[in-house]
């Protein structure tokens, strides 16, 4: 179950990130961290968070493909279904 709501909340990340930028999308969040991470959260029915499957989360979760091919994540933005990363090698 994913909760959508109309007002902003609070969300736990790590303690130890820090975020340089922030997207969302209609259903899912995305955040790059100063050590170019990027983590999702929403709905995921279009595989929009990332993750290699179609699940949702109410929590945010790193995107380990990102961290398997040595990319750096500079920026993300958000579309209604969708999410574009730019990132370096």
């Amino acid at each position: 179950f994913i909760s959508i709501q109309a007002f902003p909340a609070l969300l736990d990340l790590p303690q130890d990130l820090e975020v340089s930028g922030v997207s969302c999308g209609s259903r899912h969040t995305a955040v790059v961290t100063r050590g170019g991470e990027l983590y999702t959260w929403g709905w995921g029915k279009y595989g929009q968070l990332g993750h290699g499957d179609s699940a949702s989360s109410d929590q945010a979760r790193r995107v380990e493909h990102l961290v398997a091919e040595g990319l750096w994540a500079e920026e993300v933005v958000c579309g209604p279904w969708t999410t574009y990363v730019l990132v370096v090698e």
